[in-house]
């Protein structure tokens, strides 16, 4: 049996920022971020709609310039829960799934994210232009496994409940 091995903490903060993305409501795009400090999660997000407002999944995308306006993305909504919640992001690193747009990026710098980790590309973006300019560290790496291991069966203080048989 092939030893797992174990996801480096970079690794983990995106697969979290890959399981915020299946939050999204916008088929458009899928996108999740996870701030973090010190290892610590200080808030989430995905791109979804307003609180209340309808869901494009449901209405449709609201489309203006080729960009669909009815939702926040990752960034911003991962930012508004920090701020509601009086967390405090300086310092912090955002572990997003896709590169910010360049509204995003400019939000993040501003809240005082000094680094971002990233494995996959946006269009029209001049986000790296600005995290660059503004000493934001970016790093560009693969994306993560997509599979979850979780062994139950061979956990011996694990039991299994009726319904997970």
């Amino acid at each position: 049996m092939a030893e797992k091995k174990r996801p480096s903490w970079d690794e983990y903060f995106l697969k979290l920022a890959m399981l915020a993305s299946e939050r999204a409501t916008c088929p458009r795009m899928h996108c999740g971020c996870v701030l973090v400090k010190d290892r610590f999660v200080l808030s989430t997000g995905y791109n979804g709609s307003l609180p209340g407002q309808p869901h494009c999944e449901d209405v449709g995308c609201l489309i203006v310039d080729n960009h669909c306006v009815r939702t926040n993305h990752a960034e911003i909504n991962a930012l508004v829960q920090a701020a509601r919640h009086g967390v405090n992001t300086v310092g912090a690193t955002a572990y997003i799934t896709n590169m910010s747009c360049t509204t995003c990026a400019k939000a993040l710098i501003a809240a005082g994210i000094k680094r971002v980790v990233v494995f996959s590309d946006f269009h029209d973006t001049l986000a790296t232009q600005f995290y660059n300019q503004s000493g934001v560290e970016i790093v560009k790496m693969d994306m993560p496994e997509t599979q979850i291991h979780y062994d139950l069966k061979n956990y011996s203080s694990a039991k299994k409940t009726e319904k997970s048989k």
